[in-house]
C-alpha cells in the first residue's frame, strides 16, 4: 500500500485533492487505457468486457466497482507493466496543472477514484507522499474493496489515523460532496478554476 497508510499520522493540518480533471487535466484512466491499445494490440481482445462493463452499470445491471473491474480487464494484454507506467507518465506528466505545482505542500493528500497502481508512479514523481484510491490489481484487473468514490472516499479517509483537519478541499464534481464537507474551505475545480463550492 501506498505511504499514507503508515505516515498521515503525522500530519497536522493537510489539503486534500481529488487527481482526475482536479489536478490532472482529464481522466487518467480513460489516457492509460487509450495508451495501452494503441501501443499493445492484445488489449484490443478485451474491449468486448470492457463495454460490457460500461454497459452494464448504465443498465444498472452491475455496481460501479464491477464495471471498472471489467473495464480493467485489458491490462491481462498489457506486458511489463511497472515499465508501461513509467512510459505513460513520461508522455503524460504535463498535464498535470501548473496551479497545483505553484501550491503544493508536503502534507497534500490525493484521494481518487483512478486505480492506486496508476497514480503511484506520478505522486512519486511529484512528491506527494499521500495517496488513496481504488485498490485494482495491476495485472489481472481485479479489484479489492469497493471504487473509491462518493461516499467511500470519506470511509477510506476516515479510516485512517491522523490527527487535524482537512485545510482546503479540491474537486471538479459534486459526487464529493460528502468528502467537501469535512474541509475548512472546499473549491469545485474547472479547468484552471477555483470556484467556492
Amino acid at each position: 500500500m501506498y505511504m499514507i497508510y503508515v505516515t498521515m499520522m503525522m500530519v497536522i493540518d493537510m489539503n486534500v485533492y481529488d487527481f482526475d480533471k482536479t489536478i490532472y487535466y482529464d481522466d487518467s484512466t480513460v489516457d492509460f487505457v487509450l495508451y495501452c491499445m494503441r501501443k499493445y494490440p492484445k488489449t484490443w481482445l478485451y474491449l468486448p468486457q470492457m463495454i460490457w462493463g460500461g454497459v452494464g452499470y448504465g443498465l444498472r445491471l452491475i455496481s460501479k466497482t464491477k464495471a471498472k473491474e471489467w473495464m480493467y480487464s485489458f491490462l491481462k494484454g498489457v506486458p511489463q507493466i511497472e515499465d508501461t507506467l513509467e512510459q505513460f507518465w513520461d508522455q503524460y506528466q504535463h498535464k498535470i496543472k501548473s496551479w497545483y505545482l505553484q501550491q503544493q505542500q508536503e502534507s497534500d493528500v490525493v484521494i481518487s477514484a483512478s486505480p492506486e497502481f496508476l497514480l503511484q508512479p506520478i505522486c512519486k514523481r511529484l512528491g506527494i507522499r499521500y495517496l488513496l484510491a481504488s485498490q485494482v490489481d495491476a495485472k489481472t484487473g481485479k479489484t479489492t474493496g469497493e471504487n473509491c468514490w462518493g461516499q467511500e472516499k470519506v470511509r477510506r479517509f476516515q479510516k485512517v489515523d491522523y490527527y487535524g483537519e482537512i485545510d482546503e478541499f479540491y474537486s471538479d464534481s459534486y459526487s464529493d460532496d460528502p468528502l467537501a464537507q469535512l474541509a475548512k474551505k472546499s473549491y469545485l475545480v474547472d479547468g484552471d478554476r477555483r470556484l467556492p463550492w
